[in-house]
C-alpha cells in the first residue's frame, strides 16, 4: 500500500469519527481524529457534546506517550487560537507526534492556516487535502456557516403519491410508515436545529425532538412565527431550546448562523418549504412518498412559488433513492 492510500484509508476512519458529532457539537465543527503509531492506531476520538473536547484532545488523552513520534490524522485544520482552551496545534506539539495528515483547512478566520503553520514551525511534517471532498460532505453546515454566513438548510417532505402532505380535513396521520418515522428521527439526530411555521407548531403541536436514539444533545426547536410561540414542550432532557425566529428568510438564517447553527433540518409547513425555496436557501431536498393518492382537495406539501417560467424554478440533483418500509426515500442536491 502506498503512503497516499495508506492515508486515505486512516482518514477514512478519522471521517466515520467525525460523523458522530453532528447534531450535537455546535457551533463547533464534527471533527474526527486518529492517531498510528508504527502501523497501529493508539488513539482516536471526536469532537464530544457542546464541542468540548476536541477530537485531538481526545485521541491525545487516549494515547498518552504512545503518541509520541505518531501521525495524526484530522479531518479539519488543528484549531490555533485560545478559548476555553489551548490551541490543538499546541497539543499536538506537545504530545510529540512527528507528522500531521489533515482534509480542510479551517475557514475560521482565527485559524484559516495558522494550525498548520504553527506545526510546521515546530518541525512537524504536514500533510494537508488528504480526503478533502468526503471532507466537505461530512463539514457542509461548518463550512456553510463559515463561509457563507448560514447555515446548510436540508428541507424535508413526506408526502403521498401526488404531492399531498394532508387529507382536506388536515389529516395526516400517518401518510409515511413507521420505518420512515424511524429514518426521519435518525436525520434529525445529525442535524443542530428542527425548524417549524408556527401554522404547523399550532396545528400538530409537534414534539420536535429526536425519539427512539439516545442522543447527547438534543436539537434546536425553531418556530417561525411574528405572533406568539405556540404552546409547545419547554426546554428540558427530552427536548432542546425552544426558540422563535421572526423577519425574511435571509435574516432568520442569518440569525441562526449568529447563534451557533450550522445545520438545520425543515419540516413544514408548505408556506414555510416555499419561502425557503424562494429565498434560494434549500441545499437539501428530503423526501418520502407513500403509496397513496389524496386528491387535489388534499392539502399541497408546497406553498405558492411565483415562477414565471420553468426556467425560473430551482433544479437539484439527485443523489440517492432507495426502498424504506413502503415508502419511497429520495435526496436531492442543489446544483
Amino acid at each position: 500500500m502506498t503512503t497516499e492510500q495508506n492515508d486515505l484509508k486512516h482518514m477514512r476512519h478519522a471521517l466515520r469519527l467525525a460523523r458522530r458529532g453532528l447534531g450535537n457539537v455546535w457551533p463547533n465543527p464534527a471533527v474526527g481524529c486518529v492517531l498510528i503509531r508504527d502501523g497501529v492506531v493508539v488513539g482516536r476520538g471526536w469532537t464530544q457534546s457542546g464541542g468540548r473536547p476536541h477530537a485531538e484532545r481526545v485521541a491525545l488523552a487516549q494515547a498518552g506517550d504512545l503518541a509520541r513520534g505518531a501521525t495524526a490524522y484530522v479531518t479539519l485544520e488543528p484549531c490555533a487560537h485560545h478559548g476555553r482552551t489551548s490551541p490543538c496545534s499546541e497539543a499536538l506539539i506537545a504530545a510529540g507526534v512527528s507528522r500531521v495528515v489533515s482534509a480542510l483547512t479551517d475557514p475560521d478566520p482565527r485559524v484559516a492556516g495558522r494550525g498548520h503553520a504553527m506545526l510546521r514551525a515546530a518541525g512537524i511534517d504536514v500533510t494537508e487535502n488528504v480526503g478533502a471532498d468526503m471532507a466537505r460532505q461530512a463539514q457542509v453546515g461548518f463550512l456553510s456557516r463559515m463561509t457563507r454566513g448560514r447555515p446548510y438548510v436540508t428541507l424535508k417532505l413526506a408526502t403521498s403519491f401526488d404531492g399531498r402532505i394532508a387529507t382536506s380535513s388536515g389529516e395526516s396521520k400517518w401518510i409515511t410508515g413507521e420505518k420512515t418515522r424511524q429514518h426521519v428521527h435518525a436525520l434529525r439526530a445529525m442535524h443542530d436545529a428542527i425548524m417549524v411555521g408556527a401554522g404547523t407548531a399550532r396545528a400538530d403541536r409537534p414534539s420536535l425532538n429526536v425519539r427512539g436514539f439516545d442522543v447527547p444533545r438534543q436539537p434546536a426547536r425553531v418556530v417561525v412565527t411574528h405572533g406568539a410561540l405556540p404552546d409547545l414542550p419547554p426546554e428540558g432532557p427530552d427536548f432542546g431550546p425552544l426558540w422563535q425566529v421572526a423577519g425574511d428568510i435571509p435574516g432568520i438564517m442569518s440569525d441562526l448562523a449568529a447563534r451557533g447553527i450550522t445545520r438545520v433540518f425543515c419540516e413544514g409547513g408548505g408556506q414555510l418549504a416555499a419561502g425557503l425555496i424562494q429565498a434560494g436557501v434549500v441545499d437539501q431536498l428530503v423526501g418520502y412518498t407513500a403509496g397513496l393518492v389524496l386528491g387535489a382537495d388534499g392539502r399541497p406539501g408546497m406553498g405558492s412559488l411565483t415562477y414565471a417560467a420553468l426556467a425560473d424554478a430551482r433544479r437539484f440533483r439527485l443523489a440517492e433513492t432507495r426502498r424504506i418500509g413502503p415508502d419511497l426515500f429520495h435526496r436531492w442536491q442543489a446544483v
